[in-house]
């Protein structure tokens, strides 16, 4: 049975990105305020997509130096040794602290280049106005939007070593240009999932048969 899926856009009605309320635009000019938090609503965001691409863009850039470049360098009586993401994550393990060395590999490593891929698959599907999986693709969305506010996790871990090899004698930890660069990757991605537009995925394509495929 062929139909033709109820979107806000069919309906009328417009989602307020502040508290969620659905609203009926007040007029063809614009949209207007929200009548329960008054947050200014637009039917569509300005130029989500290249926005967003600018933005993925702008991080895959950073992505690469914020993981070869070093975060910090540890100097002691014996030596200075300076460490990347990934050599700190190394001597984590080696020292008996895997669990840290485990949130720092996947919360610097895997969710800043997990996000990167799915925003921009999220994108290409729009630009190709796929109607399949609208679904799963709305739910990716959400998921990468609740893991943006775990994205500085690991610096909260990095400052807690760091703290912890402070209190010891003859040793000091000294932040490097690696994590400027980490900085910028996790607060582009930020930004590149709070610039698309989500609607856009119900926006593409035309009818479907029952559920999305």
């Amino acid at each position: 049975m062929t139909r033709v899926p109820l979107t806000g856009a069919r309906a009328g009605v417009v989602q307020c990105d502040a508290c969620g309320l659905l609203s009926r635009p007040a007029g063809p000019e614009g949209a207007g305020n929200c009548g329960r938090c008054g947050e200014a609503i637009a039917i569509r965001r300005r130029d989500p997509i290249q926005r967003t691409w600018a933005l993925i863009i702008a991080a895959a850039i950073c992505y690469l130096p914020a993981n070869f470049l070093p975060v910090m360098t540890t100097t002691t009586l014996k030596s200075v040794q300076p460490d990347t993401i990934i050599s700190g994550v190394v001597r984590l393990y080696a020292s008996g602290s895997w669990v840290l060395a485990l949130i720092v590999l996947v919360a610097s490593v895997m969710i800043p280049l997990g996000k990167l891929i799915a925003l921009s698959y999220l994108l290409i599907t729009v630009q190709l106005r796929s109607n399949r999986r609208r679904r799963e693709r709305a739910r990716l969305y959400r998921m990468l939007k609740a893991i943006g506010r775990w994205s500085m996790l690991d610096v909260f871990v990095a400052t807690i070593v760091v703290a912890l090899v402070q209190l010891l004698p003859f040793m000091s930890v000294v932040p490097e240009s690696g994590v400027m660069f980490f900085t910028a990757v996790v607060i582009l991605t930020i930004f590149a999932a709070d610039s698309f537009d989500p609607r856009l995925i119900w926006d593409s394509g035309g009818e479907t048969r029952g559920e999305d495929d």
